[in-house]
Formats: structure tokens, sequence, C-alpha cells
């Protein structure tokens, strides 16, 4: 990893020097516009609206517009703003952990120790561990003043640059203000469900099946040629129907008894419709229930040949 930044941790007397490192990166592929008829790759080029040029990047300043006047601003003023001289995260507060909504987490980084002894490094996330506490800092990053939570992750120190207040949206919907009631069945049967679904969260067992595929895509047409037709990647796959309205203590009673059963019952006609409300799949899912394009074209080979023996037989008679 590269350290994207580079100073120290602050708070009364003690510093604490680090270098910030960004904790996540993005798995998706790359992928770029080209010509339909040649493959030619499509670029961008920045042209000014006045004079009509090509302008290099090193030309462009930044500007502000306010719908009557526009303010240019060089990149030696926001290097003359006192933020982006400052190379300190300083602690503003320490206040309970639970205290920060997730709403507000933004980019994580992880701090590394820069200092020839990393005691005062350890001592702050000993403090932090041992008063269930998160510090509340401000730090200059990429040209703007950031506020952030400083926190522990394992043997780490992270910072998690937090939203502003106003950048979060209130949530007001009219529906949610009309009178709704739930009947204790209603409610005791969903609370049995989600025991049925009790488990301890592991991040692994979850794969980005559309980037799969994606892959899968990519490196067949690099083996068999650019004309390849997608179907035969990943085989013919029918568009579920339209979820239906159903009864909602139907549908929690056919889903638990669904999970009791190990999900290998008959389905009733309520558990049928439930399974066709489910709507799309979602992107993320179990790496245990993620099919390969392999499968999906020997699962649809299989139909075919369980209908067969019906075929014959009418044939016969």
């Amino acid at each position: 990893m590269r350290a994207v930044w580079k100073g120290a941790v602050t708070f009364g007397l003690v510093n604490v020097p680090v270098k910030l490192y960004s904790a996540t990166e993005d798995h998706d592929v790359s992928l770029h516009q080209v010509h339909d008829e040649d493959g030619g790759r499509i670029r961008y080029q920045r042209k000014c609206e006045v004079c009509g040029k090509v302008v290099a990047y090193k030309d462009i300043d930044k500007a502000y517009d306010d719908g009557e006047q526009t303010v240019i601003i060089t990149d030696d003023d926001l290097k003359a703003l006192p933020a982006e001289r400052s190379r300190e995260i300083e602690v503003m507060e320490f206040v309970p952990s639970d205290q920060i909504d997730p709403i507000m987490f933004d980019r994580s980084y992880y701090l590394e120790p820069d200092s020839a002894s990393s005691k005062a490094y350890v001592l702050l996330r000993r403090t932090l561990e041992s008063t269930d506490r998160t510090a509340v800092v401000q730090m200059a990053l990429r040209q703007k003043t950031r506020l952030a939570a400083l926190r522990v992750h394992g043997d780490v120190l992270m910072v998690q640059t937090l939203l502003w207040s106003d950048e979060v949206r209130e949530a007001a919907f009219p529906a949610l203000d009309e009178s709704v009631k739930i009947s204790a069945k209603e409610l005791d049967l969903s609370k049995q469900l989600v025991e049925s679904l009790v488990s301890d969260f592991d991040p692994e067992q979850y794969v980005d099946e559309y980037q799969q595929e994606l892959r899968t895509l990519i490196t067949a047409k690099i083996e068999q040629g650019e004309s390849l037709d997608t179907a035969a990647t990943f085989g013919e796959v029918e568009e579920e129907e339209g979820g239906e309205v159903i009864d909602l203590m139907e549908a929690l009673k056919q889903s638990i008894a669904a999970k009791r059963g190990g999900g290998g019952g008959a389905k009733s006609d309520g558990g049928e419709k439930a399974s066709k409300s489910s709507g799309s799949k979602s992107s993320v899912s179990r790496s245990t229930a993620s099919k390969s394009p392999a499968s999906k074209s020997s699962a649809s080979g299989d139909g075919a040949k369980k209908k067969a023996p019906a075929a014959k037989k009418k044939a016969a008679s």
C-alpha cells in the first residue's frame, strides 16, 4: 500500500506521528468506451468554450459560478488556505462510540506508526479500547477540511471520515405518518423468521456475482474471439415474473416453515406466490448459493432430458 497522507495525531500534549493508508479498494472491472464500428478508444477533450482550443490539464483552474458571476480559484489560492497546510489530525473530543450514527461514515483509512518508537501509538489505541470511546477529529485531506472518527480496528488505529451534519438528508416520508396496525401474531411470526436466520456475520461468505460473471465473459471473449454470443457463455436465463401482493401472515408462515424444513418441502400455493414476489435477485449473495455459468447450462440440459420420456410416451399412445 502507498501512504496518501503523512502527519500526526495530536490531543493535549501528546503527538503521535502517523501515515495514512486507504483501507478499501474498488473491485469492479474497469471498462472504457469504444467506437462500435472499429473499436477505437473514445477520449474526451477539455475544450474552452470561449476560444475553442483544447486546453492542457496544467492550464486549467477551478471556478465558482453563482449564476451571475464567476470567481476563478487557482491552485495557489487553495494552497494558501490554512487547512491545506495542516499536517495534524486534531482530536476535538472523545465521545461514546455508539453515539456516531453509521449513516455519517464516508471513507476509511488505516493509520500506521511513523516514528522510531510506537509507544504513543499503542498508548492511544489502548486508551480508546479501555474507555470504549471514539475520538472526533479534524484534518486536512485532499484540499478539504474533514471531520472524522478515530477508532480502533483490531490492532490498528483507523480514521473514518464523516459527513457534515448538513450533508445527511432528513428522512421525511408521508406514508410513515399513517397509522398501521400490527397484530401480536404477525409480530411473533416475524420474530420467529428473524430467529431462523440468526448467524454471525462473515463478510467473506458473500460475493459479487455480477463482477464474477463479467470477468467470466471477458475471459471467454479473450479465449474465443470478439464475436462471442453472450448466451453461449452464461446460458439462457428466464426472467422472473412480476411480484404479486400476498398476505403478510401467510408469507411469514411459509418463510418459517421453509427454514424449519430445510427448504426441501413441497410448497403450497401461498409458498409459490411468496417465491414469485421476492423480486429481482441481489448481485451480492452467499458464495455457497452462487452458480457458475457452466452449472446454469447443465441445469437447463437436465430439464430437457426430464421432458423427453413424457414426449415418447405421448407418441406411443
